[in-house]
């Protein structure tokens, strides 16, 4: 017993007294550490195109998914003897389908564009120079 209390004792004083030494009672503002934000990189065109269609497949995932669990669980409802039900669980699969569907897709399309976009922009830029019109 007596062990456990001096062990006790030993954690206290080693996590109280570095707190102790360290910590000044007032601190100056301009002293302070100041957070550093860092610039937000935007994506490259070609990448941004990528994440879209990440984007749509991982929306058509998720909606199969839930299409699957709603299906099987109005067809366990149905097979159990509860027709209202099953008819419920099953739209509630299509509901969710459609919702991560049209999302994905969504976001994913919007994505697309702002890459197709942003290829146009390089395009742009590039054809910017001053041609020869001597020719």
């Amino acid at each position: 017993m007596k062990l456990k209390l001096c062990y006790l004792i030993a954690l206290a004083f080693a996590v109280v007294l570095p707190e102790l030494r360290g910590s000044s009672p007032v601190q100056d503002p301009a002293s302070a550490p100041k957070a550093v934000e860092p610039e937000k990189k935007s994506k490259t065109p070609g990448k941004e195109m990528t994440q879209g269609g990440k984007d749509i497949g991982k929306g058509a995932a998720k909606g199969s998914a839930d299409l699957a669990k709603g299906t099987a669980s109005g067809a366990g409802k149905l097979a159990t003897g509860h027709p209202v039900s099953a008819g419920a669980s099953a739209g509630k699969g299509a509901a969710g389908f459609g919702k991560n569907v049209g999302g994905g897709a969504g976001k994913g399309t919007a994505k697309i564009g702002k890459g197709i976009g942003g290829e146009f922009k390089k395009l742009g830029k590039k054809s910017g120079k001053k041609h020869d019109s001597n020719q």
